[in-house]
């Protein structure tokens, strides 16, 4: 049997990113078939080294092509005609993707596009209608998202599937091995500080450092907040890149604020995903107040520590910390919402929070007793297991994809769209 050969666009899926884990997670989902390969532009990340690499475990069947950005058309064109893919698959947000745009008929007309949609957000983009209708099918990450394609472009094929995580991997302290890795962890928190405290609650924020993503306001309101409660009251430990040029100078900004004695600490190694659970573990709650947030791939991963979450009810992350009836942590409403644009965007929302309802949840969180700690940490965990578990995720795309395989065809099987043809007129 002939393999179905897969073209991707998206973050370099071996990178950290939520973009770049959840392409990894469907790439390996779809190469356990044995029915597919994988042709991968690997974009958004630095390259020391732009030959193409073929990935250890799979030989021939997983290429990736590191490029600076997401690609261009003549490596598109070219890649076309070189690997003769059956489908052309991308995933982060379309606006990164403007050129592609440009030749989509040319692309369709031998093989199918299907666009992973990440990130959106109300009010009901319409200028994002012709991303949405270039592509024969649109999978969304969020309820959200998939409500507003379907309201901007109901005539394009769209499906829900929600990202997953690894629950063996990203699972509550239960062996002797990792109960001591989790105290060994909190002991060098607790060890940065002089205000020693028993009760000290751990703050854990896991993103990249970038403006949307609020770094900077959220050292500045713990500070602030700290200053109210009691600075041994807790901690909070960053992890991300402290000096990324799109978001906040993080050192300099804790040292400004006079912070310094443990309050807000900054973890910059990169770190495997057992290592990343460690974190997770050691923490009490992990924290998202980003303005925008498709998905938040970081607060699913902490629920399924069993570390309950405080996020803003934006975008996928209000389908995280609550089912409609219970609540596994804390979501804070949006207190006012900005408006953005350009010229590619003419308009979005983003959500905003106020410092007054953040410091509250806080103060709820650090007072919350621990029978109903324990609670909300297990209700969490099966949260996570029961809407966003690996095994439902693997075989969702492996049916969508051998669905839209067998659907729309590729080359002299092309089926289901109709090529524009040029006609000379007098």
């Amino acid at each position: 049997m002939t393999k179905k050969k897969i073209l991707v666009l998206s973050d370099h899926p071996l990178s950290p990113s939520g973009v770049g884990t959840q392409t990894k997670y469907m790439i390996e989902a779809l190469l356990k078939t044995g029915r597919y390969q994988f042709v991968c532009l690997g974009g958004a990340i630095k390259h020391h080294d732009y030959r193409p690499v073929k990935v250890e475990g799979w030989g021939d069947d997983w290429i990736i092509y590191p490029v600076d950005g997401y690609g261009n058309q003549e490596l598109i064109r070219s890649l076309l005609q070189k690997e003769k893919p059956d489908v052309l698959w991308f995933m982060t947000d379309p606006r990164f993707y403007e050129w592609l745009w440009e030749i989509e008929n040319e692309i369709r007309a031998n093989v199918p596009m299907m666009y992973y949609h990440v990130w959106d957000n109300f009010p009901y983009p319409e200028f994002n209608g012709k991303f949405y209708r270039s592509n024969d099918m649109v999978v969304c990450i969020s309820k959200v998202t998939h409500e507003i394609l379907q309201n901007v472009a109901p005539e394009v094929d769209s499906c829900y599937l929600p990202h997953a995580v690894h629950s063996n991997i990203f699972k509550p302290a239960t062996t002797q091995e990792q109960l001591a890795k989790a105290k060994e962890v909190r002991d060098a928190i607790d060890g940065h500080s002089s205000m020693k405290n028993p009760k000290k609650k751990v703050f854990f924020w896991n993103n990249r450092n970038a403006r949307r993503k609020q770094s900077g306001t959220l050292v500045w309101w713990f500070k602030e907040w700290l200053d109210k409660v009691g600075h041994d009251k807790a901690t909070l430990l960053m992890h991300t890149d402290a000096e990324d040029p799109h978001g906040q100078p993080l050192p300099h900004l804790i040292q400004h604020l006079d912070i310094e004695d443990g309050q807000v600490l900054l973890s910059t190694n990169k770190v495997s995903s057992e290592e990343l659970s460690d974190l997770y573990r050691a923490c009490d709650y992990t924290i998202n107040i980003s303005d925008a947030e498709g998905f938040g791939l970081a607060t699913l991963e902490s629920l399924a520590c069993g570390s309950p979450i405080i996020v803003n009810m934006t975008g996928g992350l209000q389908e995280q910390v609550t089912d409609g009836t219970n609540w596994f942590g804390w979501g804070i409403q949006p207190s006012s919402k900005s408006v953005i644009g350009s010229l590619q965007v003419p308009y979005i929302y983003e959500d905003r929070i106020n410092q007054q309802d953040f410091e509250k949840m806080l103060t709820k969180a650090i007072n919350l007793p621990k029978k109903k700690y324990e609670a909300l940490s297990d209700a969490g965990r099966q949260h996570v297991l029961k809407n966003y578990n690996f095994e439902d995720y693997e075989k969702g795309w492996v049916k969508i994809i051998d669905d839209f395989v067998e659907k729309h065809g590729s080359w002299e099987n092309r089926k289901n769209f109709k090529a524009w043809h040029f006609m000379e007129v007098a």
